[in-house]
């Protein structure tokens, strides 16, 4: 009993252990493909033995399901108060690209994962939240631009469907590149996005 309560009081708690252990899991599904990656390659990126893995989750997927819903449940906790906020639409629709990527900053590999595997996985039925988050998410941002268009802040010629997958992909694609750190900040990448979208490239004309 005494060499197993040294090692207990030599690392960090369970619970803090397990985020640790998620957030590695995450990276290297996220570089290497859920599919792809083994409970070794995970554990080994751990620095542990790969049953080890098993005193904390009890399979590959139980990971990914932990990774996937943390990363959703805290998006859906900040749009929600975005909503909740009584802005007007393009307000709304600034804050909640920004919270957007805020979210990519805290859970960049997550997003990633999300983005790379949330159709396959979603055929299970343990991730059967993916599929209704998606098509919260449609309606979220569906009704925000229609909001837009009646509020006169967005025009009213362009396809609506067309212009969520733009702003859709055009954000959440920067996952893949984005480096928390970096030149620029999260908060500093949305407003520069921002005045692409809504303002546009092209220089005035004064």
């Amino acid at each position: 009993m005494t060499p197993r309560r040294r090692d207990t009081e030599a690392t960090p708690p369970r619970e803090g252990r397990r985020a640790e252990l998620l957030a590695t899991a995450a990276e290297v599904f996220a570089a290497q493909g859920y599919a792809a990656t083994t409970i070794r390659q995970v554990a080994d990126a751990a620095g542990i033995l790969g049953g080890s893995l098993y005193y904390h989750f009890d399979s590959k997927e139980a990971m990914a399901d932990e990774i996937l819903s943390t990363f959703l449940d805290e998006m859906w906790a900040a749009y929600d108060r975005v909503l909740g906020a009584g802005l007007g639409a393009r307000e709304t629709l600034e804050a909640i690209v920004a919270e957007s990527f805020r979210c990519i900053d805290r859970h960049r590999p997550a997003v990633v994962l999300y983005q790379n595997e949330s159709k396959h996985l979603a055929t299970g039925e343990r991730f059967g939240y993916l599929l209704d988050s998606h098509r919260r998410f449609e309606e979220m941002w569906t009704s925000l631009l229609e909001r837009g268009v009646a509020e006169g802040v967005l025009r009213a010629d362009l396809d609506l469907g067309l212009v969520y997958r733009f702003v859709r992909d055009t954000v959440w694609v920067a996952a893949n590149w984005y480096q928390p750190g970096g030149r620029l900040s999260a908060d500093d990448i949305a407003k520069q996005y921002l005045a692409m979208v809504l303002e546009g490239i092209q220089r005035g004309s004064g």
